[in-house]
């Protein structure tokens, strides 16, 4: 779809529809688009009640960085009510700047306490070749600490990473952080910290 061709208002009947079987599809199609057709349209999905919709829409905001989107995605990161949305927000705000993201990443991983928006967090930034072994590090020990099992794995495995990156004094402090881990209550934390050490 070139820009001459896209129908901005059949797009946008569509979004705003209600109806997630019509509003995926055009908001998939706005991929095809340059950032000024489709970030109005994206940020009308983002009003709309689907979670799924919302959803999209944080990823479409991720691929077409504006300011105007980026101030979206924080406030869906903070504000939306399904932690999926939060989740996609989180990652879409590392998509656009890495450096403007990790203050608002590090305040939500300690805020809100859905596994998911966890987990989302700690991978969008473990992958991230920008991220600041330090940083990571301390996003980590949080990881580790958090009541929710799958969420330490997460810890574990980017304490992992750190340990075979071989930069100290990170890497150190990574080994003692997994071989503690070894004595986790949740045998895939374990599994984990094991693979870690020995990776």
């Amino acid at each position: 779809m070139t820009a001459p061709s896209f129908d901005a208002e059949a797009l946008r009947m569509a979004i705003g529809s209600g109806d997630p079987s019509r509003s995926m599809p055009a908001l998939a199609a706005l991929r095809h688009l340059d950032s000024e057709q489709a970030v109005p349209l994206l940020l009308l999905g983002l009003q709309q009640e689907a979670f799924l919709v919302r959803s999209l829409s944080c990823a479409g905001l991720g691929y077409k960085p504006t300011e105007e989107g980026w101030q979206a995605l924080v406030r869906a990161l903070q504000d939306d009510i399904d932690a999926n949305v939060r989740a996609e927000a989180a990652n879409a705000l590392v998509s656009h700047s890495l450096e403007r993201a990790w203050p608002l990443l590090l305040q939500a991983f300690g805020i809100d306490d859905r596994w998911l928006v966890r987990c989302s967090i700690l991978s969008a930034v473990a992958e991230h070749p920008g991220m600041a072994a330090a940083d990571l590090l301390t996003l980590a020990r949080l990881a580790i600490a958090d009541a929710d099992g799958t969420v330490r794995v997460g810890g574990a495995e980017v304490l992992g990473r750190l340990r075979l990156e071989g930069v100290e004094p990170w890497a150190g402090e990574a080994r003692q952080e997994l071989a503690r881990l070894q004595q986790d209550g949740d045998h895939r934390v374990v599994a984990a910290a094991l693979n870690g050490l020995s990776s």
